[in-house]
């Protein structure tokens, strides 16, 4: 990911607190077998002390990517908003002249992946990600033997991509002047939704 000076994150807090604000989805890229494309897979993850928790079912053709190459990138993205260039023209030029562009926030991982195959451990992940994505508890124990997970952790693979590297990036402009700026916020939050 190409990051300009004026777009890298201030401060690993900046990124942190972006993905603890809802950024839970992402998309985990794997090398494929020699002369293949990489495999992509969209997930929810949960973030764990220095790494991210994925479960994925059984059968997923990315395990075995994984078991011969265990380097893996987790990219997550959002924020993102299509700029026209007329917004963009700087003063004094028409807006016609002005060069479109894009809008977004990411943050990539680097990652070393381990598959979890323990039927304990996989049911723990599982307690991790439930308590994440569903505070308020209202969900049956996941525990193994016990319905309704009690079977699951058998038909799934966990997976612990440990972080190596992080590469945030904010793409708003923050190069151009604050007025345009605003005047480009404004403008994009009277937009309608698409």
């Amino acid at each position: 990911m190409s990051i300009q000076p004026w777009d890298a994150a201030l401060d690993d807090a900046e990124w942190q607190a972006w993905i603890a604000d809802g950024h839970d989805f992402g998309v985990l890229g794997v090398n494929g077998p020699p002369g293949h494309a990489p495999v992509v897979v969209p997930t929810h993850f949960t973030v764990d002390g220095t790494g991210l928790l994925v479960h994925l079912a059984r059968p997923h053709p990315v395990r075995k990517a994984i078991e011969a190459d265990p380097g893996v990138t987790f990219t997550v993205t959002g924020d993102h908003a299509f700029v026209p260039g007329p917004w963009r023209a700087e003063p004094g030029v028409p807006p016609i002249e002005g060069v479109p562009t894009s809008y977004y926030a990411a943050v990539r991982f680097t990652c070393r992946a381990t598959v979890i195959d323990d039927p304990g451990a996989k049911a723990e992940l599982l307690r991790r990600q439930t308590a994440h994505f569903q505070p308020e508890g209202d969900h049956a124990p996941v525990e193994t033997g016990r319905p309704p997970y009690g079977r699951m952790p058998t038909g799934i693979r966990g997976l612990r991509p440990d972080v190596t590297e992080v590469r945030a990036k904010s793409k708003y402009d923050d190069h151009k002047p604050v007025e345009q700026r605003a005047d480009t916020a404004r403008r994009l939050t009277g937009r309608a939704p698409a």
